[in-house]
């Protein structure tokens, strides 16, 4: 029974702090701040390019390895070319008779 009030008891505390929490204002972010956000993402977006590339010349080696050794058994592999993504374009509006 003891057990049962101190669960209770853990569980309204638990609660009341998360709600004391989540009511507190945010502060502003200062220029400094707002500086070292902008070069953070920076670096994570130069980061994430040297990756991608990483990742491209990965599957490019393994794509040619792969390409060699089926050419060796004297299989022919026709890789498939895969071109980029290109920018969505606006939908035209509908033209009105």
């Amino acid at each position: 029974m003891k057990s049962r009030k101190a669960l209770v008891i853990a569980a309204l505390c638990l609660l009341g702090t998360g709600a004391v929490y989540a009511k507190l204002p945010v502060a502003p972010m200062t220029d400094e701040q707002k500086a070292k956000a902008d070069d953070a993402k920076a670096k994570a977006a130069d980061a994430a390019k040297k990756e991608g590339e990483q990742l491209t010349k990965a599957q490019d080696r393994v794509a040619s390895r792969y390409i060699q050794q089926q050419k060796a058994k004297g299989v022919v592999v026709k890789p498939t070319p895969i071109a980029a993504a290109a920018p969505a374009a606006p939908a035209a509006p509908a033209k009105k008779k």
